[in-house]
């Protein structure tokens, strides 16, 4: 007998489970994301020494800036409706005519007004340490500011930064042009 019942609530059990669904505020847009991150690749450029100099085949050096290495920084932030953002940031950059490879981190403010339906104009400012690779305890301030143009996410930019140190005999400290785009996912 006791085996006949608790098989029947076990059974009538099986039946007494069931879910529903509610919608609470089906008209409420789903909450934005609020942070984003940040894939930038520069060109440092330098003046060219030998502008207006010919080659040996009798063609002339025409070009103004060429190319002095690569960088590459990553960075993860908060941001308020794509408009301000706040990231920490790194990479790396190679400068050639430094024979230099440096490690900044640093902080990045990123200031980006709507100019368009789907573009926007970026303004970054970074500040933090570099620290030169292979060079013992070489290190400096960083900073760095860039102007560019994002369209759907991608910017190209114009960037200056100055590392906060010297390398070797030069009395300038290390310092860049560069030109690059960023991508940013939101």
């Amino acid at each position: 007998m006791k085996f006949k019942a608790l098989f029947f609530i076990v059974f009538v059990y099986q039946f007494n489970f069931g879910q529903v669904e509610t919608i609470i505020n089906e008209n409420q847009t789903p909450t934005e994301k609020f942070t984003y991150t940040q894939f930038d690749i520069a060109v440092p450029l330098k003046g060219n020494k030998n502008r207006g100099a010919y080659y040996s085949d009798g063609s002339r050096d025409d070009n103004w800036f060429v190319p002095d290495g690569l960088g590459a920084k990553f960075g993860y932030g908060v941001h308020y409706k794509k408009w301000i953002g706040l990231s920490a940031n790194s990479g790396i950059d190679f400068y050639g005519s430094y024979k230099l490879v440096t490690v900044p981190v640093f902080t990045n403010l990123r200031i980006s007004p709507r100019i368009g339906d789907e573009s926007r104009i970026t303004l970054q400012y970074g500040i933090g340490k570099s620290f030169a690779v292979g060079r013992g305890h070489l290190q400096g301030s960083y900073q760095k500011i860039s102007i560019g143009l994002e369209f759907e996410g991608i910017c190209l930019f114009i960037e200056g930064n100055n590392h906060g140190y010297t390398v070797g005999n030069s009395i300038d400290e290390v310092y860049s042009i560069n030109l690059g785009f960023c991508l940013f996912s939101f």
